[in-house]
């Protein structure tokens, strides 16, 4: 799924428990294409995606036939599930005993399965050879407790687009680079022009920017045991930096209502100065339906905290524990994920590979000739993949922990709470989910 949901923060606890204590009853019959039957001496390996049709049905296609015929025992059965069928379709495989053989997800809510040991063990199936020609910070995303469930797939980073135009009236020279400078910035912006700098959304299941921005601000949000952590010095600091801007009105009153999209529609309506978005892929919607804002728009690395960590979002796949061919998906999920298949999506899908190799490519250092916006995009966020990383923890109920800071943090934020007090209840209603 090539889009911004695709790395969204997904909400299924409530669906996890009501699917296991049912579903385990019913028909152990296939719940995919129906098409997984074996025929002698084949292993028909059934590949889920998350909304990749029809715009790379090509490639795909061209990847599954190159396979088939290098591994004449395997054939490939490739199914798209929309995104937002996805988390229902693989819960309800799972819960049957009757999974597709590889699929794609994000390490989010994969690691909720993986909690229930949903996942084939990789660390005793992955050689370490082949473990190290992937980014070793996202190997990482997709462990938990110790234990590696999914191999790294295509990445992308946050990037800042932003306005020059809007700067320049402020009198801003560049844009901010760190969340000091941002409220800085927020202030001059709006005293000087009477707009906005940025939008960013405060809805759990849309979007954990907020989130990543307190592991930035060196907040620390669980401890070694799981318990809430960030009711700490620096997790105040994180509450009061976002509710003076929202109390100061340096922020739009629509962070609490609406999504991502709407930061997107503000920066193209020449209302806000700066888009901070995951992924390069918002400049060509920028261009196509905002030229004169295109013009004026350049980019610029995420914005940082004073410990300089800097995000990244990631997919992957993973192999249900419950397959009837371990070695062959493995095998599979390998070769869609290994140096020269993801450099040629990435290329295809204006994404980043999470091998070595791939990343070392000259395609995301070297900017050609009359580059352009998106040229530029591309060698900035391929630059702040070098050291970026996973910055919210992998748990199996991770939703449980960004619904209950988030839902403090409103209410910090409309005056219902004090800060401390919505600091005390967040932990409160962690520690009590655990």
């Amino acid at each position: 799924m090539i889009q911004n949901q695709k790395f969204k923060k997904s909400v299924v606890w409530v669906l996890l428990g009501l699917l296991t204590s049912w579903i385990v009853s019913c028909s152990t019959g296939h719940v995919g294409t129906g098409t997984k039957q074996v025929s002698s001496g084949t292993a028909n390996i059934e590949f889920w995606t998350m909304q990749l049709q029809p715009e790379f049905k090509d490639y795909f296609q061209s990847l599954i036939k190159t396979f088939e015929g290098q591994n004449s025992g395997i054939k490939i059965n490739w199914v798209d599930i929309p995104w937002s069928a996805m988390e229902n379709k693989i819960l309800t495989a799972v819960s049957a005993k009757s999974p597709p053989d590889v699929v794609n997800l994000n390490p989010d809510f994969a690691s909720q399965l993986a909690g229930r040991n949903a996942w084939l063990d990789l660390d005793v199936k992955v050689p370490n050879q082949v473990r190290s020609s992937y980014l070793p910070n996202i190997w990482k995303a997709s462990t938990l407790n110790g234990k590696s469930f999914g191999i790294p797939w295509y990445l992308a980073t946050r990037l800042t687009i932003y306005n020059t135009d809007l700067l320049k009236q402020a009198g801003i020279s560049k844009p901010p680079a760190t969340y000091s400078e941002l409220a800085q910035a927020a202030q001059q912006i709006k005293d000087k022009t009477g707009k906005y700098a940025f939008f960013v959304t405060f809805i759990p299941q849309d979007s954990g920017d907020v989130l990543e921005s307190f592991v930035q601000m060196g907040v620390t949000l669980i401890d070694n045991e799981g318990k809430a952590a960030f009711n700490s010095p620096q997790g105040k600091a994180a509450f009061q930096y976002w509710v003076d801007l929202y109390k100061k009105g340096l922020i739009p009153k629509e962070v609490l209502t609406q999504g991502h999209r709407h930061a997107i529609d503000l920066y193209q309506a020449g209302e806000t100065a700066l888009l901070t978005t995951v992924g390069a892929e918002f400049l060509g919607t920028i261009t196509k339906n905002a030229p004169t804002i295109a013009k004026v728009s350049a980019t610029a690395p995420q914005i940082v905290g004073e410990n300089g960590k800097k995000s990244v979002a990631v997919m992957n796949v993973v192999i249900p524990r419950d397959t009837k061919y371990p070695d062959a998906a493995l095998k599979f999920a390998l070769f869609v994920t290994n140096d020269q298949n993801q450099l040629s999506f990435a290329k295809a899908a204006k994404v980043f590979p999470s091998t070595v190799n791939a990343l070392s490519n000259s395609y995301f250092k070297n900017l050609p000739t009359n580059a352009t916006l998106l040229d530029k995009a591309r060698v900035i966020s391929a630059t702040d993949l070098q050291q970026a990383e996973v910055l919210t923890p992998t748990l199996k109920n991770f939703n449980l922990l960004q619904k209950a800071i988030y839902e403090n943090l409103q209410a910090a934020m409309l005056g219902e709470k004090t800060v401390d007090k919505a600091l005390e209840d967040a932990a409160q209603e962690w520690n009590s989910t655990r």
